[in-house]
């Protein structure tokens, strides 16, 4: 495989590994960091790429792996959480009332267990088939639907338990 056969198969999917490693590892700068690394794979692994039948599920693989094992690593502990800055002219209160509520759906999935949390990424934020993401996990469709409906069932009733009881 060449440079300009390689741009055009890996490079179209380079954003959504990105929100992948944004997902699992919080940290803009945590997330470049991976995608960067998970090109570098790619790149070196160019002569291989042709033989795949699905290149973005492999480097979405890739990606998946390379993030858990970072998390993993001792260098977890200095991962840092970074909230994007978000800028709108809506009144302060609907503003503070909008980042409480994204504050709480994103601890809510980052509780969720690892399965649950992959499944509702790549579904509702990548918005992949469910036929993409039995190849991505090696999971049947009715194990992804059962995954995906209990993550948002939980995201629900936890959001919704703290919109009319507090703080937990």
């Amino acid at each position: 495989m060449n440079q300009k056969e390689f741009l055009e198969k890996v490079m179209p999917v380079k954003d959504k590994l990105f929100r992948m490693a944004k997902r699992l590892l919080v940290s803009s700068e945590e997330a470049e960091d991976a995608t960067q690394e998970i090109l570098t794979k790619l790149w070196n692994k160019k002569e291989k790429i042709g033989t795949y039948k699905n290149v973005e599920a492999f480097a979405m693989q890739m990606t998946k792996n390379y993030c858990l094992d970072r998390l993993k690593s001792k260098q977890a502990s200095n991962l840092k959480l970074v909230h994007s800055n978000y800028s709108d002219h809506r009144p302060l209160e609907k503003e503070i009332e909008h980042r409480d509520s994204v504050h709480w759906v994103q601890k809510i999935i980052a509780e969720l267990p690892e399965n649950q949390k992959l499944v509702l990424h790549l579904r509702d934020v990548e918005q992949y088939t469910f036929e993409e993401i039995e190849k991505q996990l090696g999971l049947s469709a009715s194990n992804i639907r059962v995954l995906l409906s209990r993550a948002r069932k939980t995201v629900r009733e936890a959001l919704i338990k703290k919109h009319n009881y507090g703080v937990s």
